[in-house]
């Protein structure tokens, strides 16, 4: 039997240097995937060796090349403009 090993909210919001309240609006909206125990979340190490580390998936790399192409589909000429000032 494989043991999950899990960190909470409040540590996380230590490690990444944000308030405890924009981890609770992270996890509530899906951003960060938790598990809820009880009345507390509880968030696996899988996510934070994923997300904190900085090694990607190919399909987190998918993800954020869709998001870059739409921001510029959607707001290219703004950000033309802005990188001329």
């Amino acid at each position: 039997m494989v043991k999950k090993k899990y960190i909470t909210v409040p540590e996380l919001a230590k490690l990444l240097g944000i308030s405890r309240i924009a981890v609770y609006k992270r996890v509530k909206s899906g951003q960060i995937p938790a598990e809820k125990i009880g009345r507390n979340y509880l968030i696996s190490d899988r996510y934070i060796t994923r997300n904190l580390t900085g090694k990607m998936t190919s399909e987190s790399k998918k993800q954020i090349d869709a998001a870059v192409k739409k921001t510029v589909r959607e707001y290219g000429v703004t950000l033309k403009r802005l990188g001329r000032e």
